[in-house]
């Protein structure tokens, strides 16, 4: 983990502001989604991009009752079940 060297105080609604340079440097703009993680005693946080619910791959997704799954996934499970062909 690199330190930005920045230091923000959390206000009393329990928020950080992130410096402009930083959200400019990481392509955070307003409305950017963000997932939260913890590490221990850390958060992280990480612009949100879908992936697949199985394996976190993020190309080649196709979506299935709300959910993003990739194709190997997909063939995966299809040989798992004995499928084939597609």
């Amino acid at each position: 983990m690199k330190s930005t060297g920045i230091v923000r105080n959390v206000d009393e609604l329990g928020r950080i502001v992130l410096p402009k340079e930083l959200r400019k440097n990481l392509g955070i703009d307003i409305k950017t989604p963000m997932e939260i993680f913890t590490d221990g005693s850390s958060v992280i946080l990480r612009k949100y991009e879908p992936a697949d619910i199985f394996t976190g791959e993020m190309e080649n997704l196709v979506e299935f009752e709300g959910k993003k799954v990739s194709v190997n996934t997909i063939k995966k499970l299809c040989e798992i079940a004995g499928i084939k062909e597609l």
